[in-house]
């Protein structure tokens, strides 16, 4: 009889956790991911570079508000502001935080040592200290790396082959972000390759944007090169439009400068390391040691080339650049 009555108990719990799988399964952990960013928040992540991260984990088979809940943090152009924003991402006890770049990056390290650091487009972590190297990474942060001064050659090549004859070249740059110093140090360099002249011009606020095209003038430089900073990225169609007004063809490692109508970028295509950087977090959420997981170097460098404002400029496209474009903005 107790048998009987134990088989009919056994039976109706099976029957319970067949009709109503709650009962019987535990609920989907959700994985909280921190982002901090520099810049501001965009209008629409969508849209924005930055939405490739939730892109690239849907496609993993995340889902938003079940198994993955995001937590945005933008310090809005202020670097000092990161530190705090970093402090608030630990204290929520994220499992794991994207970091948009080298200060972002240096932020999330002083706040944790534990909690699991994917940068997605640091320049040259290993110098700037970020990673022990690009193969052993070491300690709690991997992720992808923009190794900004080797681009720079090309950068100029392909300036001064759109605008031959070029003697003297502004450049822009945020003398606060790390990143930027090793980028004019590779501008110098690829100066002297081809024999022109570099006029660096520090900007840090909207306000020595437009003192900076006066400087610009009052020297004659006769191209210009916008350095990639999170701070300048936020003023590029200022900057395009300045650009323009002073007849001044532009180079840059950002796409987005082209796109806000300066006349060329060439670069790693950050579009696709914010997509990368998913898997990282994929990899990390499965049981990865970040410090064992390797640092991966830009994959796909990207050469856009705005018709518009070449026409505008009086400039004539030359064949081999319009052969290498992967994309010209007409």
């Amino acid at each position: 009889m107790k048998r009987r009555r134990r088989s009919f108990a056994f039976l109706a719990v099976a029957v319970l956790a067949l009709a109503f799988p709650s009962v019987a399964q535990k609920p989907e952990k959700a994985w909280r991911v921190g982002f901090l960013a520099a810049r501001r928040r965009p209008v629409s992540l969508e849209s924005d570079f930055y939405g490739e991260v939730p892109r690239g984990l849907r496609e993993l088979g995340y889902v938003e508000g079940k198994s993955l809940v995001i937590e945005w943090r933008f310090a809005d152009g202020n670097y000092e502001r990161l530190a705090e924003l970093a402090v608030e991402l630990v204290k929520l006890k994220v499992d794991i935080i994207v970091a948009d770049g080298m200060n972002s990056t240096l932020a999330a390290q002083k706040a944790t040592k534990t909690i699991p650091i994917v940068f997605a487009g640091a320049t040259e972590p290993v110098e700037h200290g970020l990673v022990k190297s690009l193969a052993h990474p070491g300690g709690n942060t991997t992720g992808l790396a923009l190794v900004a001064g080797d681009t720079c050659p090309k950068q100029l090549e392909m300036l001064l082959t759109m605008v031959p004859g070029v003697s003297l070249i502004a450049v822009l740059w945020n003398p606060d972000n790390p990143s930027a110093h090793s980028n004019l140090k590779g501008v110098r360099a690829a100066a002297e390759m081809f024999h022109v002249k570099i006029l660096a011009i520090a900007v840090r606020t909207p306000k020595e944007i437009e003192s900076a095209f006066a400087e610009a003038g009052a020297h004659r430089a006769a191209a210009l090169v916008v350095s990639p900073d999170m701070f300048i990225s936020q003023q590029l169609p200022r900057i395009a439009g300045l650009a323009a007004t002073n007849q001044l063809p532009g180079m840059s490692g950002l796409r987005e400068y082209a796109e806000a109508g300066g006349l060329m970028s060439y670069g790693a295509s950050r579009r696709y390391n914010y997509h990368r950087a998913a898997t990282y977090v994929d990899k990390i959420i499965k049981g990865a040691n970040p410090g064992e997981l390797p640092v991966e170097q830009p994959m796909k460098l990207e050469l856009v080339i705005n018709r518009k404002t070449a026409k505008a400029l009086g400039l004539t496209i030359p064949p081999e650049l319009l052969l290498l474009a992967d994309k010209v903005i007409e």
